[in-house]
């Protein structure tokens, strides 16, 4: 089966930690290297989704209402 252009699919397993390995050709699309910080979006009817590095800033915006909350000292 051919996947229509820019869309991809992969399998992962999950660890006995809960950790999944991003397969290669998924950080090469989408330009992740080792020490980014992904961001995992959860909806319990749709399931999860990575969204692009891109978009972190957008989807931030989105949830913190263009406010970026202040850490601890």
């Amino acid at each position: 089966m051919t996947a229509p252009e820019g869309k991809h699919a992969w399998t992962v397993k999950v660890g006995e930690k809960g950790q999944i390995v991003i397969p290669k050709a998924a950080r090469d699309i989408f330009d992740i290297h080792p020490g980014d910080t992904l961001i995992i979006l959860g909806d319990e009817q749709q399931g999860m989704a990575i969204p692009p590095k891109s978009m972190f800033k957008a989807v931030a915006d989105h949830v913190f209402g263009d406010v970026i909350p202040e850490e601890d000292p």
